[in-house]
C-alpha cells in the first residue's frame, strides 16, 4: 500500500483570501500559499487577517517549504508572519519572490528563510515531493500551476487562473502539459480555483482592456490622466504604459508600493517602456497635464492609499483639479463599495473626471469562469476533485459544476476551513476538522483569535458606551455617593444631562433595593441590565453598558 497524503485547508475556503494548504506525507509537510484576507466592515480595527498558523506551529521542524503560487497578498502577504515562528524555504517565480522579499525586508526578516527561484516548467524536489511548475495567465505576471508528485499520484493545484488566447506578454496557461501529465501518469485530484465558478463564459482577454485604456487616452488629449490599478498588476501597468508612451505622455508612479513593483517589474523585463518617458512623480507638476500619466494605488479606496489620499487634498506629490481625468481601471472588490464611491464623489468635488469600470470597459477578471473551468476539468480529467479560492457559494457553485460535467458524486469532495482531506489507496476522504479553522487578526503588533473583539468594537463605533459608578460601603450596606452616567457617543450633548440623570434615578432605586435585601452578590449584573433597560426605553439605542462598583 502506497501512503497515505494529506491536505489540510488552513484558509481560502470560505473566503476570498487568506489562502493556505498544508500537503503531508511521511513525516513532511509542504504548504501551498501563506496569504492574507483583507477585514471587512464587521472587523473594526483589524489590519488583516491570517491562515491559522496554529497548526503549523506544532509542525515546525517537519516543514520543508513553502511553494507561492503567484504574488497577490492572498497568496504571499502571510509570510512574514508565519516566518515569525517558523523557518522553512520559499518557492517561487522571481517576480513573486521579489515581492516577498519587499514585505521581509520592511520587517528585518530575510535571515529567516531561504528564497529560491524556479521558473516555467522547471521540476524540483521539495523534500521527497517531486513537484513541477506550470505557466498560467492571471492578473499578475509568472503565476505558476504546481503539479506535486506524491505516494498517492499527481497533486494539480491550478493557482489563480484564467485562460486568456492574448495575454499582454504572451504566456499562456500551458493546457498542452497539464494534458500531457493527465494522458501520461494521471492526474489523481484537481485543486481548482472558485472565484467566479457562478458565472456563465469567459473571461475576457486582458489585452481588450488595452484597447478601452488607449481611448481613453485619446478622448483626453490636454488632461493629465491619473490611472489606479492594482501595484502588482504589471500586465494591466504595461498596457498604461503604452498607451501614455504613444500619445507622448510621460509616465510617474504614485504610492510606495506602486513605485517598488513598477521597479521591480523593469529590473526583472516584465514591464517595457524607455528611460526617457520615466519620471518622478515630484516632477510630474511641472509638466503640462497632457504630456503627464501618473499610475497610481489606491482602486479600492483604502483609506491611507495615494489615491484616497490625493482626493481629499492630502496627498503629498499631486494636487488633483479640473485638468485630471481619473481612471480607476478595476473593480470594487465586494465589501469595499462604499468606500469605492466616496473616493469617486471626492475625486469630483475636487474638479476631476473619473472613468471606471460601471462606464467603460477598464477592468477584466484574472479568473476563469465557467467556461474556462470546463476546458480545465476536461484537460486534466482528474479522479478526484476539491474546489479552492472562494466563498462559500462559488465552492458549492464549482462542485455543482463538475458533477454536470459527468464526475461521479463520490469523487468531488466540498471541504472547508480547518479540514482535512486525505487520499489513499482507498481513495479521497474529508476527514473533518482538524483545527479550528479560525480567524486569526493582527491588531498593531498583536495576533487575537475570536470576534467577540470586533462585536464590542461595533458597538462602540454604532451605539456609544455607558460608563455607570457605583461607589458604596458593603459593611454599612449603603450607597456612598450618588451613581454617576459617564457616556460617550450615546446621545448628542443637548440629551445626555438629563437622560443622565434620569437613568441615575433608577440605577440608585434598584441598588438601595438590593442592598436592603442583604444580597451580596450580582450587583455588577442588576446595574448592568437597569441602565440598559433604561438606555434602550429612553433612546431605542443599545450602547455597551459598563458598570464599575467601588467598594469602600
Amino acid at each position: 500500500m502506497a501512503d497515505p497524503v494529506q491536505i489540510t485547508f488552513l484558509g481560502g475556503l470560505g473566503d476570498i483570501g487568506r489562502n493556505c494548504a498544508a500537503i503531508e506525507c511521511r513525516g513532511e509537510v509542504l504548504l501551498l500559499d501563506c496569504g492574507v484576507l483583507f477585514p471587512d466592515e464587521d472587523m473594526p480595527g483589524a489590519d488583516f487577517v491570517l491562515p491559522d498558523l496554529e497548526y503549523l506551529r506544532d509542525r515546525a521542524g517537519r516543514i520543508v517549504g513553502c511553494i507561492c503560487t503567484h504574488g497577490h497578498e492572498d497568496h504571499i502577504g502571510a509570510l512574514p508572519r508565519a516566518l515569525e515562528w517558523l523557518s522553512f524555504p520559499v518557492y517561487a517565480s522571481p517576480f513573486t519572490l521579489g515581492l516577498v522579499r519587499n514585505r521581509l525586508e520592511e520587517r528585518g526578516m530575510t535571515d529567516r528563510t531561504t528564497l529560491i527561484p524556479i521558473g516555467d516548467h522547471d521540476r524540483v524536489t521539495i523534500g521527497s515531493f517531486d513537484c513541477e511548475f506550470i505557466p498560467v495567465t492571471h492578473s499578475v505576471p509568472s503565476g505558476l500551476i504546481s503539479a506535486i508528485r506524491t505516494p498517492q499520484g499527481v497533486i494539480l493545484h491550478s493557482s489563480d487562473f484564467k485562460l486568456d488566447l492574448n495575454p499582454v506578454d504572451g504566456r499562456r496557461t500551458d493546457l498542452a502539459r497539464i494534458g500531457a501529465i493527465a494522458h501520461d501518469e494521471g492526474i489523481r485530484l484537481l485543486l481548482c480555483d472558485s472565484t467566479n465558478s457562478e458565472i456563465p463564459g469567459s473571461s475576457r482577454s486582458e489585452t481588450e482592456v488595452g484597447e478601452v485604456l488607449r481611448g481613453v487616452f485619446a478622448a483626453h488629449p490636454a488632461r493629465r490622466l491619473v490611472v489606479a490599478a492594482f501595484s502588482s498588476h504589471i500586465h494591466r501597468i504595461q498596457q498604461v504604459a503604452d498607451a501614455a508612451v504613444e500619445s507622448g505622455r510621460k509616465v510617474a508612479t504614485l504610492g510606495l508600493s506602486m513605485k517598488r513593483n513598477f521597479a521591480l517589474a523593469r529590473e526583472l523585463g516584465l514591464l517595457r517602456l524607455p528611460d526617457h518617458s520615466v519620471i518622478d512623480v515630484a516632477e510630474s507638476e511641472n509638466h503640462p497635464p497632457g504630456q503627464v500619466c501618473v499610475v497610481s494605488t489606491g482602486s479600492q479606496g483604502e483609506t491611507r492609499s495615494a489615491l484616497a489620499l490625493a482626493a481629499t487634498g492630502d496627498s503629498r506629490w499631486i494636487d488633483i483639479g479640473s485638468d485630471d481625468t481619473v481612471v480607476l481601471s478595476s473593480s470594487p472588490i465586494p465589501g469595499n463599495e462604499a468606500r469605492v464611491s466616496r473616493m469617486i464623489n471626492n475625486l469630483i468635488r475636487r474638479g476631476a473626471k473619473v472613468v471606471h469600470s460601471g462606464q467603460l470597459e477598464v477592468h477584466t477578471t484574472g479568473h476563469g469562469k465557467q467556461d474556462e473551468l470546463r476546458t480545465l476539468h476536461t484537460v486534466a480529467d482528474p479522479e478526484f476533485f476539491v474546489p479552492v479560492h472562494g466563498e462559500t457559494r462559488h465552492l458549492a457553485a464549482h462542485a455543482d459544476l463538475a458533477l454536470k460535467m459527468g464526475m461521479p458524486s463520490d469523487r468531488v469532495v466540498l471541504a472547508r476551513d480547518g479540514e482535512q482531506v486525505e487520499l489513499t489507496d482507498r481513495g479521497l476522504a474529508n476527514r473533518g476538522h482538524v483545527t479550528s479553522g479560525d480567524y486569526f487578526y493582527v491588531n498593531g503588533r498583536l495576533v487575537e483569535s475570536g470576534r467577540e473583539l470586533f462585536g464590542e468594537r461595533l458597538i462602540l463605533g454604532g451605539q456609544g458606551v455607558v460608563n455607570v459608578v457605583v461607589v458604596l460601603s458593603r459593611k454599612e450596606g449603603r450607597l456612598l455617593a450618588r451613581p454617576r452616567f459617564e457616556s460617550k457617543g450615546w446621545v448628542g450633548a443637548e440629551s445626555v444631562q438629563d437622560l443622565e440623570q434620569a437613568g441615575v434615578d433608577e440605577v440608585v432605586a434598584a441598588v438601595e433595593e438590593h442592598l436592603a435585601s442583604g444580597e451580596k452578590e450580582g450587583l455588577e449584573r442588576l446595574v448592568r441590565r437597569t441602565a440598559g433597560q433604561f438606555v434602550n426605553r429612553s433612546t431605542g439605542r443599545r450602547p455597551m453598558i459598563v458598570p464599575i462598583i467601588i467598594e469602600i
